[in-house]
């Protein structure tokens, strides 16, 4: 990932390759938008966010987000996933006592925290259907990532970097881009402490930004919760298994604690407790790992683990041109 955030030998080297995947992937977007290769579109409107830096950029705290604001905006949503990470196959129900290891431990926590019906498969447009057919009261669909899922036609496309930008801002192998980083787009999110002017040339015009934020800690049982700041005394750990552990680390730091940091890969799977032998009184995680550590015994209940669930913050003014654009789509 270094290499990929600055043009140097290795990237150079590469970049002759990432001329080529570069060509395929607007060859394959531009089959779809000439309708040589076909989009299907879905009854209700679709909102996609996703992301084309690859690794995790904070796709689903902004799942989250969108599913509460249409809410509040009086829409009923679900929301479709790949499940990264879920032995599915073919579409499968989310609910909030799914086998992660079936559906993925992104789905089960958007489940977990919105209570949005939430559909999980390889093709999204079977997701979308299925989900559509389970509960007629949705009203829109939002797709957890997808964004180069384009057989499934969409409404409004959101693409959301992170403090890296767009690295050296070169496609793969070469750099760290699926897509040029000014690809067509509706609305651009910076997942972000800060907006450098840097960014806002690589992303092209005046982005949003997501600040996430979490100020309480919940015993992994649930049974206990307490101020962040309450810990401060305390022997602490914190682990994160997602895409940018530093983003975990660096709210902690923010909250005013002191801890040891404990990366590691993402949508790691705690069959190995890599608690084990950790001198710790209390061990901080994401959410995304409680939903995890939850279902295996041996961590489950250990009463040193805490979960800091996150909150992301934008704009309002995003949530509202967003439901303008789902309200100017007529459902069938």
């Amino acid at each position: 990932m270094r290499a990929w955030m600055r043009r140097g030998l290795l990237a150079c080297a590469l970049w002759p390759v990432s001329l080529v995947f570069r060509a395929l992937s607007a060859g394959r977007a531009g089959l779809y938008r000439a309708g040589i290769l076909k989009s299907e579109r879905l009854p209700v409107p679709v909102v996609v966010a996703g992301n084309v830096f690859v690794g995790g950029t904070g796709k689903t705290p902004l799942t989250i987000w969108l599913a509460e604001s249409l809410r509040a905006a009086g829409f009923t949503p679900g929301v479709i996933s790949r499940g990264h990470g879920s032995e599915a196959v073919f579409v499968r129900e989310v609910t909030r006592f799914s086998d992660v290891g079936k559906v993925g431990d992104e789905p089960l926590l958007i489940a977990q925290r919105t209570g949005c019906p939430v559909f999980v498969g390889r093709k999204r447009v079977d997701a979308g259907r299925a989900l559509l057919a389970a509960h007629p009261e949705v009203d829109v669909i939002i797709s957890d990532d997808g964004l180069q899922h384009y057989p499934l036609a969409r409404d409004v496309e959101i693409v959301l970097f992170d403090s890296r930008g767009a690295g050296n801002g070169w496609l793969l192998p070469a750099g760290p881009l699926r897509e040029p980083a000014r690809r067509r787009r509706d609305f651009t999110v910076v997942n972000a402490p800060h907006i450098p002017a840097k960014l806002e040339r690589q992303v092209g015009g005046a982005p949003y930004r997501m600040q996430l934020g979490g100020s309480v800690a919940i015993r992994l049982n649930g049974i206990e919760r307490a101020p962040l700041s309450a810990l401060a005394n305390r022997r602490l750990l914190a682990a994160a298994g997602i895409g940018n552990p530093g983003r975990f680390f660096a709210m902690l730091r923010e909250a005013g604690l002191a801890f040891e940091e404990l990366p590691l890969p993402d949508h790691y799977d705690f069959i190995a407790n890599p608690f084990a032998q950790a001198n710790a009184d209390v061990i901080l995680i994401t959410e995304k790992d409680a939903v995890k550590c939850r279902q295996l015994e041996h961590l489950n209940n250990d009463p040193r683990l805490w979960v800091v669930p996150v909150s992301a913050q934008i704009d309002a003014a995003l949530a509202k041109q967003i439901v303008e654009k789902c309200r100017g789509r007529p459902t069938a």
